[in-house]
């Protein structure tokens, strides 16, 4: 039978996929996400580095670095670890100093 090879099997129903599991599961509200990242203190980190993280959260990139902003002022110029903890749609930022980070606070006073 000429082009018998080159068939190709139908799928199994087992393998389709539905358009539900194609989806992005639905964010829950109350659920506690934790976000870190490493940006400078005191300064606006780039909407481009915030967006693919906390846009899926449903919160504003813009917004978010503000918050970072009043959260890392006493960090001014040194780059320190931001830990995000978001829920509710609310970000609350705490700074992970690290041993580098707390020796140029030190040097610098």
């Amino acid at each position: 039978a000429r082009g018998a090879h080159c068939r190709i099997p139908a799928a199994s129903p087992s393998s389709a996929r539905t358009r539900s599991d194609a989806m992005a599961p639905k964010f829950d509200a109350n659920e506690t996400k934790i976000v870190t990242l490493r940006q400078y203190g005191g300064e606006q980190a780039p909407s481009s580095v915030l967006a693919p993280k906390v846009g899926p959260l449903g919160m504003s990139p813009k917004k978010v670095g503000d918050d970072i902003v009043k959260g890392t002022s006493t960090w001014k110029g040194i780059r320190v670890t931001v830990r995000l903890t978001i829920q509710n749609r609310a970000a609350k930022v705490d700074v992970e100093p690290n041993a580098t980070s707390l020796v140029i606070k030190q040097l610098k006073e």
